[in-house]
């Protein structure tokens, strides 16, 4: 497997990169954009004010949205400063997002100025909160149908039993499997995927009031209260590029 790199890099809106791994564990930050990222396990959507960890080994393909900043910090195997061995969604506060930007930006060389940076960054990730935003894979094949048909229309509002239908299983049955196999409700998986959806439609400079409608909210007020409390910052200052700390 090839080592995972540290380095800045742009991608195009709608450029993906397929499934790999890599030897090392890797921290992936989108500074512009949003960054999908699919493995195995689920899917994770990342703004601005959010990074992936990847642990080494971790098959994972990218999907960039919007005009992607990327930035890729890869760390060997043996330094793991999350002891975590899953993908997971880290919160990047203003410090973090800077010591991000000047360690894969600046010279690769192997000096004591650059290994008391990776310190500090370090230090800042042990410390960034975890962020429970995955978009889990479901397994049984009727949840598999029920998230092609909300794929296709986030905006689609039956109930659970009238999607049972569809798809073969009574409400209390997928009830139970969204519990059992997603560890989600059924209206917390349909939010989570509905926030993603948004999120890629605001990469793309859709409208406010669009992305609200498109993905199933009565308004764009409600839709902007659902994505604050999930991701720290209105929309507007999710497009804008402004980080957390200037949407209060």
């Amino acid at each position: 497997m090839p080592v995972a790199p540290t380095r800045a890099r742009r991608l195009a809106s709608r450029a993906t990169i397929d499934a790999h791994r890599h030897d090392d564990h890797q921290i992936i930050y989108a500074a512009r954009g949003v960054l999908a990222i699919t493995t195995d396990a689920g899917s994770w959507i990342t703004p601005a004010n959010r990074a992936i960890w990847v642990p080494a080994g971790t098959a994972h393909a990218h999907e960039a949205h919007g005009e992607l900043e990327l930035h890729l910090i890869g760390l060997p195997a043996k330094v793991n400063p999350l002891r975590l061995t899953e993908p997971t969604v880290l919160s990047v506060n203003p410090l973090l997002r800077e010591l991000i930007l000047v360690y894969t930006r600046a010279p690769h060389e192997n000096s004591p100025e650059r290994r008391r940076l990776r310190a500090v960054l370090l230090d800042q990730v042990r410390l960034s909160p975890q962020e429970p935003v995955r978009l889990p894979a479901p397994t049984d094949p009727r949840l598999r149908a029920l998230r092609e048909i909300l794929r296709a229309d986030p905006a689609d509002g039956r109930t659970l039993a009238e999607l049972g239908k569809e798809v073969g299983a009574s409400d209390r049955t997928l009830a139970r499997l969204c519990r059992a196999d997603l560890g989600l409700t059924f209206p917390q998986w349909r939010t989570q995927m509905r926030l993603h959806h948004a999120l890629v439609l605001l990469a793309e400079d859709t409208p406010v009031t669009s992305v609200a409608h498109a993905c199933g909210w009565s308004s764009a007020s409600a839709f902007i209260d659902v994505f604050r409390r999930a991701f720290g910052r209105t929309p507007t200052a999710f497009l804008a590029g402004r980080p957390p700390s200037a949407s209060a």
